[in-house]
């Protein structure tokens, strides 16, 4: 133990067994269905600022959101105006030109050539222009994930300092929860190694150890992010979703919007994880699983906090809503100290309780960080989303985008073939027909592929699959009406490239 300005704080100690398995999956009828629980009251603008609000990086993220939501905004009214002088000279040339000047896309002008028989294809050129945005963001790396630090340490020094050298984030695909970690969670995204979402949250659980192997080669051959030595352990985060002002009808739809059904099946697929880690590679194999909700009317997260000997049951968390109202009149030093009790108190551990140290300080950094989200949500929206449904422009299939994050931007279905994700992009393509089919509008589909440029044949290989992956949406939605389904590939190289359009024509 050492004591730092005025601060005791204690080293990351070898979890006990029962973190790295005896996972207790446990029922319980104390997390009412939706339909029993009384919806409960918004913040208000008057609540704020909390004393662990941070204005500089909450302040940065709007800035951002603006940004991004401009870029999109540009679009219709554009596009609007375009095609009242769609039949007048030298339209086509004078149009592409106004798109690149207003929106930074460089459309032929052939996508702009119209007559009175063959009007402008309004539809199609929408698809495009929302894609070409989303292209043209993740190319200016407009999103890079706030850089996030504590007491003089990086964020990922602090996360190995309580015992953990990867974080691995499955949020549901739904698209209020596109800004996951820059946002709600307010994770730097370079403790986070791999982040895939699925509808419902239900991951690949085979796929995830898959990962956690990948994490545990580089450790041992390369010593990165750390020696396979040191006892820090791999943390996998399952991320559901639920409604606090219209639980019945705004919680997640691949679960009924029942959140104590996403809960119970998100904590399932973490318990096989954390089983499936321990039984293919022994008793030393450390793997720890962390069950997260987000209320997605004011961004406010549950942590489920594991107990002593690992186990999580869904009818015990901390609700940092709560917590943050009963934290506003506290000072800085007095409000951390609640959530430290809050999370001790969850544990069912006294707050000296060395064997549970690194879990519980890595559950009061989310809940600290996410209470300047809440905070955030009452200064932009007094206190919760307008929007509470789905507002999403695009679906993300593939690879997952995390360049450019912002709630109900897009839904993103990853995958690597239509025959694994159906049921993701079911939902997705469900929940776009809604928003576009009644304005006339296409739904915009990217497929996003990435590739390691260092090994040979790499691209060519993505484009493969990038086009494979298009005609397989396209022949599975084919009865669709003519002109509601706009696919575009894409591929990337892994190293934050910039997205290189594939064209349909050039499959091999």
């Amino acid at each position: 133990m050492k004591t730092t300005a005025g601060k005791t704080t204690r080293p990351a100690r070898p979890p006990q067994r029962g973190w790295q398995f005896g996972i207790a999956y446990r029922q319980s009828a104390s997390l009412a269905p939706p339909a029993a629980r009384r919806p409960q009251p918004p913040l208000s603008a008057g609540e704020g600022p909390h004393p662990l609000a941070d204005a500089a990086q909450s302040a940065a993220l709007r800035q951002r959101a603006q940004q991004i939501e401009s870029a999109f905004g540009r679009i219709e009214p554009l596009l609007a105006d375009l095609a009242t002088r769609q039949f007048e000279p030298r339209f086509a040339d004078q149009a592409a030109g106004q798109v690149r000047d207003a929106l930074g896309l460089d459309l032929p002008a052939s996508a702009f050539r119209a007559d009175w028989a063959a009007p402008l294809d309004a539809r199609r050129l929408h698809a495009q222009c929302v894609t070409g945005t989303f292209c043209r963001l993740i190319g200016q790396e407009s999103d890079a994930g706030p850089v996030n630090a504590g007491d003089g340490e990086s964020a990922p020094e602090l996360i190995r300092r309580w015992g953990f050298h990867a974080v691995d984030i499955t949020p549901c695909a739904d698209g209020r929860l596109s800004g996951v970690i820059d946002y709600i969670l307010r994770v730097p995204q370079a403790v986070v190694a791999f982040r895939k979402s699925y509808a419902g949250a239900l991951f690949d659980v085979e796929e995830s150890v898959r990962h956690w192997e990948t994490i545990e080669l580089r450790r041992w051959r390369d010593r990165v992010p750390n020696a396979a030595s040191e006892t820090t352990r791999y943390l996998k985060i399952g991320v559901y979703h639920y409604s606090s002002i219209d639980p019945a009808h705004e919680g997640c739809a691949a679960h009924g919007s029942d959140d104590r059904r996403a809960a119970e099946a998100v904590l399932e697929r973490l318990t096989q994880f954390a089983a499936g880690v321990y039984q293919t590679h022994s008793a030393g194999a450390a793997a720890s699983i962390l069950l997260v909700g987000v209320d997605t009317d004011t961004d406010a997260i549950r942590v489920h906090v594991p107990r002593a000997d690992g186990s999580i049951a869904v009818e015990r968390y901390v609700d940092n809503l709560s917590l943050y109202r009963q934290t506003l009149g506290d000072t800085r030093e007095g409000a951390k100290q609640r959530i430290r009790a809050a999370v001790a108190g969850c544990a069912d551990v006294g707050d000296d309780d060395a064997g549970t140290a690194g879990m519980r300080w890595f559950c009061g950094y989310l809940l600290k960080n996410n209470i300047g989200q809440i905070d955030a949500v009452v200064s932009w929206h007094g206190g919760s989303y307008a929007d509470r449904g789905h507002t999403e422009r695009l679906i993300v299939v593939g690879d997952a985008v995390d360049d450019v994050q912002l709630r109900n931007l897009a839904f993103q279905a990853q995958m690597e073939t239509v025959e694994e994700g159906a049921a993701d992009l079911d939902v997705g393509m469900r929940i776009l027909r809604g928003l576009q089919e009644p304005r006339s509008l296409a739904i915009p589909v990217l497929v996003h592929e990435r590739y390691d440029a260092r090994i040979p044949g790499a691209r060519e290989r993505a484009r493969t699959r990038a086009l494979r992956l298009q005609a397989a949406i396209e022949a599975r939605y084919r009865n669709l009406p003519p002109g509601l389904l706009f696919v575009q590939a894409i591929v990337r190289d892994s190293a934050r490239g910039r997205p290189e359009p594939v064209a349909l024509e050039s499959a091999p």
